[in-house]
């Protein structure tokens, strides 16, 4: 009998121009996720910590068709949470974060995101963007024609319940799968192009994690950098 399971390496950066890492993330055996703390909003590293903190406890195993479920839940959880902070501490009105997350069992995964933190599927060569950037741009029908539209962020977790919600995507996991989560701060600097051949190029998922954080710093680091690579294999038992 074979099955599956998955190893997960994480790194994390500060970058070369912002002074405290608002990025946080979590690797666990089920459940895989990478928040990243609004910029120009008030504590960012609060909020995404908040939000890890409380997906973390959903880390446990739950059969493959309640995956999309757990994790809208877990994400509905974390932003009540942020909710509750900000009501007991009225200093932290405003803060934010993306989220991108994962949760698998058996052969499917589930994959939730908001904002522009993305999640990447490299298998048999072909890297695909599993997630959309929630910016107005792509989520504004007819956004080309629309003069002078923001390129900011439309959809985060921040506490309000003013029905944004996150994307869940459930996919099939096969042996040999590599993912990638990361925030912004590596997507937004380093082409999709180099990302596909050093996820390709290197075997060792932690070679992989250090050489994509070198990477967006050689371009400059203009912003927080975390990434989290996740090997699908087969394990076998009797």
């Amino acid at each position: 009998m074979s099955s599956l399971t998955v190893d997960a390496v994480t790194r994390t950066h500060v970058g070369l121009v912002r002074r405290r890492n608002e990025d946080a993330a979590y690797a666990g055996r089920y459940l895989f996720a990478v928040a990243d703390g609004l910029g120009g909003h008030t504590a960012g590293d609060i909020a995404s910590n908040t939000v890890i903190d409380v997906l973390s406890a959903y880390d446990h195993h739950a059969d493959s068709a309640d995956l999309t479920d757990a994790l809208g839940q877990a994400i509905h959880r974390a932003n009540q949470t942020l909710r509750a902070r900000v009501e007991r501490e009225p200093e932290l009105a405003g803060m934010g974060t993306t989220l991108v997350a994962m949760l698998w069992s058996g052969t499917t995964v589930v994959v939730a995101n908001m904002g522009d933190s993305r999640a990447y599927l490299l298998r048999k060569g072909e890297l695909i963007q599993l997630t959309e950037d929630h910016t107005y741009g792509n989520l504004v029908a007819g956004a080309a024609d629309v003069p002078n539209l923001s390129e900011k962020i439309a959809r985060f977790l921040d506490g309000r319940t003013d029905g944004r919600s996150p994307d869940l995507t459930p996919r099939g996991l096969h042996p040999g799968d590599r993912f990638l989560l990361c925030s912004d701060g590596l997507s937004g600097v380093v082409p999709v192009g180099v990302l596909r051949d050093v996820l390709e190029s290197l075997q060792d998922p932690e070679d992989v994690a250090e050489r994509l954080v070198s990477l967006a710093l050689e371009d400059g680091g203009p912003d927080n950098i975390t990434v989290i690579v996740m090997d699908v294999r087969e394990r076998c038992s009797a």
